[in-house]
């Protein structure tokens, strides 16, 4: 399987026979347009190569921007020709250029945009574990996951195995299975696993390992290179960036991985709309840049939790830009959470602005309580988004925020 086409407008070799044979009857017909990512990139390191997602992708205008093809249908040449394009949800111009950029980001054969980050774990799960087969996955998972693969043990569609830490993997794939699901960090605990291990432990199980790098992106992180089958992404957080787009992302080592998730995608259909790949792409620009800042200003108000008296534990992995910790005991949460001006209390992460959210009624409020509890999470446990503001002015509104808190509950 080749890497999805960009502005060549001539169908991929994987995607021939789906779209334009045997469904359609057509012959793609090249348009005699190149692109410069349809070549083998230069050598260039991973900033650069964010900085020019989707640039000189329309060489008929010299468009610095990727175009915005909103067409849902696409005129032939003639009889059993085809331009390459048939209907948006197989393939679209500006989608391509997109999973072009997503593929090589990652390392990867083939890339996939789809609606939210929860479809591409659907597409992944459902695509690559047989029915009735086994899966293995971590508790500390976001807890939309979660749900998602306890609603399938319960309707019996898979056997799941929820494990805490790398110790419940490794023993969990003692036994056959068809797929490992992990966060790495854990969502919302922030414990890493080593992805090059448990890729050795599935793999001899005969199982695919997939791994969610929503926290860490490419920038950070690249499981593919460390053993990983799959990586799924909810690219509504880091990789957007802006909390102005839900999308979804899944990236695949093996060109037959990526054939099986073509076919199924374009059968089910949940593929990302031209504009919100238009977002996506304008985000990817700056993700670099944004990922250094995330991490500098995380460091600091990780720093300050730690020294901070009202603050009893803080969990971060020294990476990225995700901090959780539990307030003292003399904290009220919810006056915390009323009081916070730079930071706000929402149900997200990944954007420039700094977020907070309290897992237990939010994220992973489908979790059985007794479930959250034996692996840390806390009711009072607290997830930060750190965003890109100035680092002193959110260690400032974190200390006011936790003082007024503290002061009112003691009151």
């Amino acid at each position: 399987m080749t890497t999805p086409t960009t502005a060549s407008f001539t169908v991929p070799a994987q995607q021939d026979s789906l779209a334009h044979g045997e469904s359609s009857g057509c012959r793609a017909v090249p348009l005699h347009h190149h692109a410069s990512w349809s070549a083998e990139p230069p050598a260039w390191g991973l900033g650069t190569m964010l900085a020019h997602v989707g640039t000189a992708t329309d060489p008929a205008t010299g468009a610095i921007t990727t175009p915005i093809h909103l067409s849902t249908a696409f005129g032939h040449p003639g009889l059993r020709e085809s331009t390459g394009y048939d209907y948006t949800r197989t393939a679209s111009p500006t989608r391509d250029v997109l999973q072009d950029a997503l593929a090589r980001l990652d390392a990867g054969t083939a890339a996939f945009a789809l609606s939210s980050g929860m479809a591409a774990v659907q597409l992944a799960v459902e695509t690559l574990a047989p029915y009735g087969g086994r899966v293995v996955a971590l508790e500390d998972l976001y807890g939309g996951t979660y749900r998602y693969l306890q609603v399938l043990a319960e309707e019996g569609a898979y056997d799941v195995d929820f494990v805490i830490g790398e110790e419940g993997l490794r023993g969990a794939l003692k036994n056959p299975a068809s797929l490992v699901m992990i966060e790495t960090p854990t969502n919302p605990m922030m414990a890493e696993i080593d992805i090059e291990r448990v890729a050795g432990w599935a793999h001899a199980a005969g199982a695919l390992l997939v791994v969610d790098n929503t926290f860490y992106t490419p920038v950070v992180c690249r499981p593919l290179e460390r053993g990983a089958d799959v990586v799924v992404y909810s690219a509504t957080k880091y990789l957007g960036g802006h909390n102005d787009v839900m999308a979804g992302a899944v990236v695949v080592a093996d060109p037959e991985l990526g054939e099986r998730l073509m076919y199924r995608l374009n059968t089910t259909g949940a593929t990302l709309g031209p504009f919100d790949c238009f977002l996506l792409l304008r985000g990817l620009k700056t993700l670099s840049l944004r990922m250094k800042r995330h991490e500098a200003n995380a460091l600091l108000v990780a720093e300050f939790l730690e020294a901070s008296e009202h603050v009893s534990r803080v969990l971060y992995p020294g990476r990225s830009g995700m901090v959780s910790f539990d307030p003292a005991d003399d904290v009220d949460i919810a006056v915390f959470l009323e009081t916070v001006r730079v930071f706000t209390f929402a149900e997200s992460l990944g954007g420039v602005e700094s977020l907070v959210t309290c897992p237990s009624v939010q994220t992973h409020a489908d979790v059985p309580p007794a479930t959250r509890a034996a692996y840390g999470l806390t009711d009072r446990l607290l997830r930060l988004s750190v965003g890109i503001e100035d680092a002193e002015d959110l260690v400032a509104d974190l200390r006011q925020a936790l003082e007024a808190a503290a002061t009112s509950g003691s009151d």
